[in-house]
């Protein structure tokens, strides 16, 4: 049994240009979390934000089966139609993130593009983290700087992939194990303006209370506001699930 809960807050920003969605194909016994972090200026991340999340949303609910191929098409079918719709709109700069998690017969797969993260904790600790497709991650990589320096690097907001970018092959990571949930194991998918005020020490701290997911995002997402007040807070979104 899985048990989740979302969390979205504007933060100190006048619009909320993130969007947490979750879907279900009953047919398939199917579970798809999606996070989507909009950007591009004028208000109108939300746009790209909304609009991807729906598309890929839309191919879980109406897909035939739940094989590894499903979480490509999310992404692939997702970034064909905002790319028509930006055509169309006019609103040509609009890009986001997106983060998918799609639980079904009790594994996981997962996949992201942009620095929208995908956690799983499992036995008090992080078991996987995915990595952000954005300068300061490639300058850890290159150990140009420490891990814990990108939460506030200069350059923390260029990203090097994104939904709604020109792409000669898809530019979206999809992990290709298909982990085995256990009892026990929490997944966190979090905007940047989630991550960057809560580092993963105090996330664990939270997890490891057991608390009912509802209280685990809530207290995670709070603790991370609560840092990032004054400090021109960016839009922070979450989705947690708990698998019971």
């Amino acid at each position: 049994m899985i048990e989740y809960a979302i969390f979205t807050d504007a933060g100190e920003k006048e619009n909320n240009e993130d969007t947490v969605k979750i879907f279900t194909n009953n047919t398939l016994s199917t579970y798809g979390f999606l996070l989507a972090d909009g950007l591009g200026g004028y208000g109108k991340g939300d746009l790209a934000s909304q609009f991807v999340v729906d598309c890929a949303g839309a191919v879980i609910e109406n897909a035939n089966d739940s094989t590894g191929f499903l979480i490509d098409e999310c992404f692939s079918t997702a970034q064909e139609m905002l790319m028509d719709e930006k055509a169309q709109t006019g609103f040509l700069s609009i890009k986001t993130t997106l983060v998918i998690l799609l639980i079904a017969n009790d594994t996981a797969k997962w996949g992201h593009i942009g620095d929208s993260r995908l956690y799983l904790f499992r036995e008090g600790r992080v078991l996987h983290r995915t990595l952000d497709h954005s300068v300061p991650q490639m300058l850890a990589i290159s150990k140009e700087i420490k891990e814990k320096d990108i939460r506030h690097h200069p350059d923390r907001s260029v990203l090097l992939r994104a939904m709604g970018s020109d792409w000669d092959s898809p530019e979206y990571e999809i992990d290709e194990r298909h982990m085995k949930i256990r009892k026990g194991d929490t997944f966190l998918l979090c905007s940047d303006g989630l991550w960057e005020w809560i580092d993963e020490k105090a996330m664990l701290k939270i997890i490891k209370k057991e608390i009912p997911a509802y209280d685990m995002m809530n207290e995670i997402a709070q603790e991370a506001k609560s840092n990032g007040m004054g400090h021109e807070l960016d839009n922070l979104s979450g989705i947690l699930v708990n698998v019971k």
